[in-house]
């Protein structure tokens, strides 16, 4: 008769549970997922550090899975502009169309002030095509308040294309400022030779508190008005 095999004996069992698979960070497959690790990143490291290399190994996944939901970095940015702006509450809006202009625009300012990264991606015209839904209906109300105003809508475009440059030239403005530490730093122009630069040194010590302070609304305003001016101007 043939022997018969003799049962192994069972694994020397550590006491602990048994295995059930991968361990550690579940990897982030979805698209809120990786805008959360982005964000992560970014509030972090800073907004420069963000790669998609970066992201990928904050999210434990591979670079070609995270090329499924983003085209590129600039992309990854505004899809989180996107969905900050879609967190943002809308506005009431006043009856006067002058009036709308100023309080979306003072609203966008606010939205992007504390993500200035997110006005950095946006500087290159063309950008409205690759805004979500939260962030057109700003865009609407701007133009469409000075088409309300009297202008033509091209001369509309203008004006949101002029206070576009404005605002986010004044928020990456701060935001490198407040990023090299020179916020509040004491420089003076006194030490100019008064007979080349006769106003500049005349401003002497003055120079550092003026710069500090927001003149964003005032502005703003001055803005508004002349180019809504101009244009009824233009088109009478």
């Amino acid at each position: 008769m043939p022997a018969q095999k003799r049962p192994r004996p069972p694994a020397a069992s550590s006491g602990g549970p048994a295995p059930t698979g991968r361990t550690g960070r579940p990897p982030a497959t979805s698209r809120a997922q990786i805008l959360a690790a982005a964000r992560r990143l970014i509030d972090r490291d800073g907004w420069e550090a963000l790669t998609i290399r970066r992201l990928a190994a904050e999210t434990g996944v591979g670079a070609t899975t995270l090329y499924h939901h983003v085209r590129d970095k600039d992309d990854l940015i505004v899809q989180l502009v996107n969905e900050h702006v879609d967190q943002v509450a809308r506005p009431d809006l006043p009856a006067d169309p002058r009036d709308r202009i100023i309080v979306a625009w003072t609203t966008i300012h606010g939205a992007l002030a504390n993500w200035p990264w997110g006005a950095e991606v946006l500087t290159a015209d063309g950008f409205l095509a690759r805004l979500g839904d939260s962030a057109l209906w700003f865009v609407e109300t701007i133009v469409g308040g000075a088409v309300d105003h009297g202008c033509t809508r091209l001369q509309a475009v203008d004006l949101f294309r002029s206070i576009w440059y404005y605002t986010v030239g004044e928020i990456l403005v701060r935001a490198h400022t407040v990023r090299a530490g020179t916020v509040g730093s004491e420089f003076s122009l006194r030490t100019l030779d008064p007979s080349r630069y006769p106003h500049l040194a005349a401003i002497g010590d003055e120079w550092p508190s003026r710069a500090s302070l927001d003149l964003y609304p005032r502005v703003l305003q001055i803005m508004v008005d002349g180019l809504l001016n101009e244009a009824r101007a233009n088109r009478a």
